[in-house]
């Protein structure tokens, strides 16, 4: 099976950029576009004017910029493997449910994503992205644990 459409979430972890690297090898033996997301998540309260009239703050601004930051690091380390990758920055409250609406809007046929590999009470309690977005979704994903 060839892959056409490959979404790689990160979060500018060594554990997300493994993932990069994955997806880059996926990359280079199909030919497949790359785009890479990370999620902004807006708390409703702290939130509430940026949603609903297009105000900003502070605290929102110094995410936004982290995460571009992180978004061209992963896209550089795209090139570096000489692989094209595009970026795109997403916002919402749930991350693993912004991902997959992006993996349907985006056509993408696989997600490639990192995972801490947490166990126990510390998966229970911290919950895990790469869970959700396997229990939630509908495209396959590929977990790379380092």
């Amino acid at each position: 099976m060839a892959y056409q459409n490959i979404l790689v979430p990160v979060d500018g972890s060594e554990t997300s950029f493994a993932a990069v690297a994955k997806a880059a090898e996926l990359a280079k033996a199909f030919g497949s576009k790359i785009t890479v997301v990370q999620v902004l998540t807006l708390d409703p309260y702290i939130a509430a004017e940026y949603i609903t009239a297009n105000q900003t703050n502070d605290l929102i601004e110094r995410a936004r910029a982290s995460i571009v930051k992180t978004l061209e690091e992963a896209k550089q380390k795209f090139t570096e493997q000489g692989v094209e990758a595009e970026t795109k920055l997403l916002e919402g409250q749930v991350i693993a449910r912004e991902i997959t609406n992006a993996a349907k809007d985006l056509n993408a046929d696989l997600i490639v994503i990192g995972s801490h590999g947490r166990t126990g009470l510390k998966k229970l309690f911290l919950g895990s992205v790469a869970q959700s977005i396997l229990s939630e979704g509908t495209t396959p994903v590929l977990v790379v644990r380092q």
